[in-house]
């Protein structure tokens, strides 16, 4: 499971950018364009990863998973979460009423159909707040719903005058709103106002607008209303983000969103590019955290099932990955050459990548986080095997420029450390466990310990013989051939908890899983073993750990 990632650290204020204490580098045009715009002070979040966004094909939540993050939600500052759809299954109420009593500090809310029964299945949940939805355009009444304008009027205040009568907060979403004629809504809006509607919601359910057309198309609703609006904005033509940020100039008060952008069909507005946006772009303030929001997004991906895509906006893995030389040697000399924003404000951090593109800054800065200094000459030449191994189509990673830097180097691994013995026991209904017995530099050390797998409990154990310093920053497996003996590829970054400049990588091939990972465990060690040694400056120490 991620962790949340330290909000200790401090950011030095940079006064050449407009937003410098955001740690955000944005170009002085915004400003310029919206000078004139009254635009509100704080937007609202409402976050439908649980509703709608568990509406993604082939995605379904227990509820335990639901109320993690749930929890992680209410964390990272969202103001509204729609838990889900209570009158959907018994399944979902349970999840709904686990959240709804779990002391969150952000509003509870259940989506709700124009209907009575929808509301009382949503009260039975002990739910802050109910968002109401009704199809208004021309197409949905007629063709799906075969009722009348007037008809969808009526049921619409028939179910917020009931939810109102006990005690609930009523968001209301006119359905295809952006394909429904605005005189319409106008006697929709005028309607439910009269029986108290506390918030009203403009959906593009479809995803039709255009960034230009949806502040228009807001702000001629703001001229009719009272209460607070909401757009709720989906991606079919890759606008969702655009047209919040275009309903919030219209007016908009508070922005429907999902993490990492899930959803039906094509998706959501993406929650961390919409709150980054606003304050980028409009200097509009939200309650969310964004140190946190990585965290979030690797940990709804996680239970979802649904990788986020590597060049994913700001949370993707590449969001902050450099290859270019000439880009590596701007972000070295400083991050703002090739960065909007600081990538530890959205709980990121900066990674420089070796391929085709590189040049020697990048290939130096990455072996220096590995502890390795090359002369002019050895640098040239891995620089050059580098780009002559990527250009050939081969994958390139932290532990193939090692192995060049080691040949380049003359410099061979000494195993210190030997596995002499390894068993490990797993199964259903039995705790994995695993245990190993080292000879290190000649001491022989057993350990014993469990974890939630097989390798997990076998990497615990080796940590546990050498040193409980060890850690484990990184795990990669890789399928090299399919079947159910295909061979695997594992790597392990380690570090040092005592001293954050030790790193090491160990990596191994083979068909069974388990041994591979142990295999690659053990020549990390040994890899950070020598590198220990070598930075206690030559003091007469004879062990690393």
């Amino acid at each position: 499971m991620p962790q949340p990632p330290s909000e200790n650290a401090k950011e030095p204020v940079d006064t050449a950018f407009r937003i410098p204490d955001a740690g955000l580098f944005v170009s002085e045009y915004n400003k310029k364009i919206f000078s004139a715009t009254r635009l509100p002070e704080r937007v609202k979040i409402l976050d439908t990863t649980l509703r709608d966004g568990e509406q993604t094909p082939n995605v379904a939540l227990s509820t335990e998973d639901k109320l993690k993050i749930a929890q992680a939600l209410d964390e990272l500052g969202v103001d509204i979460i729609e838990a889900g759809f209570a009158v959907n299954s018994e399944g979902e109420a349970e999840a709904i009423k686990v959240i709804a009593n779990a002391g969150l500090k952000s509003e509870i809310c259940s989506l709700c159909r124009a209907s009575i029964a929808d509301v009382d299945a949503a009260l039975a949940c002990d739910v802050d707040s109910v968002h109401i939805f009704l199809a208004t355009s021309k197409t949905h009444l007629e063709k799906k719903l075969k009722i009348t304008q007037d008809q969808a009027i009526e049921k619409a205040v028939e179910s917020i005058q009931h939810a109102k009568d006990h005690g609930l907060i009523v968001e209301f979403s006119d359905e295809d709103a952006t394909r429904t004629e605005l005189e319409f809504l106008h006697r929709m809006h005028k309607a439910i106002q009269d029986v108290g509607v506390d918030r009203i919601d403009i959906p593009d359910t479809v995803g039709v607008m255009v960034p230009p057309a949806m502040t228009q198309f807001v702000s001629e609703i703001k001229k009719h209303v009272k209460v607070p609006l909401a757009v709720h904005c989906h991606d079919d033509f890759g606008l969702s983000v655009a047209n919040s940020l275009a309903g919030v100039l219209g007016g908009a008060e508070e922005v429907h969103v999902t993490v990492n952008g899930l959803g039906e069909r094509a998706g959501n507005a993406a929650l961390e590019e919409v709150v980054m946006s606003l304050l980028a772009f409009y200097n509009i303030k939200t309650n969310i955290n964004s140190r946190k929001m990585a965290f979030v997004s690797r940990l709804v991906s996680q239970l979802t099932g649904i990788a986020v895509p590597p060049n994913k906006a700001i949370v993707g893995e590449n969001a902050f990955s450099h290859e270019s030389g000439i880009h590596v040697h701007g972000v070295l000399s400083d991050g703002s050459t090739y960065e909007p924003m600081r990538p530890e404000i959205v709980g990121k951090e900066r990674s420089f990548v070796v391929g085709k593109h590189s040049g020697v800054h990048a290939v130096q800065n990455k072996l220096r986080e590995y502890g390795i200094e090359l002369n002019p000459d050895q640098m040239k030449e891995v620089v050059a095997k580098i780009k002559k191994w990527a250009e050939s189509g081969k994958k390139l990673d932290d532990a193939e420029l090692l192995a060049v830097a080691y040949d380049v180097m003359g410099e061979q691994v000494q195993p210190v450390i030997r596995l002499e013995e390894f068993t490990v026991f797993t199964g259903l209904n039995f705790t994995p466990t695993a245990t190993v017995v080292l000879n290190i530099d000649g001491e022989v050390r057993r350990a014993s310990e469990t974890g939630v797998g097989p390798i997990d409990a076998s990497l615990s154990a080796i940590r546990a013989a050498v040193s409980k310093n060890i850690v484990l920053k990184e795990y990669k497996l890789e399928a090299i051939t399919g079947g159910s003996n295909a061979l695997c590829n594992v790597t392990v970054k380690l570090g040092d908890s005592e001293d954050a400049q030790l790193l090491a990588l160990g990596r191994s091939v083979g068909s069974d899983i388990v041994t591979t990972s142990v295999d690659a465990m053990i020549e990390g060690l040994n890899r950070l073993w020598g590198r220990k040694l070598t930075l206690q400056n030559g003091k007469e120490k004879r062990k690393a750990y």
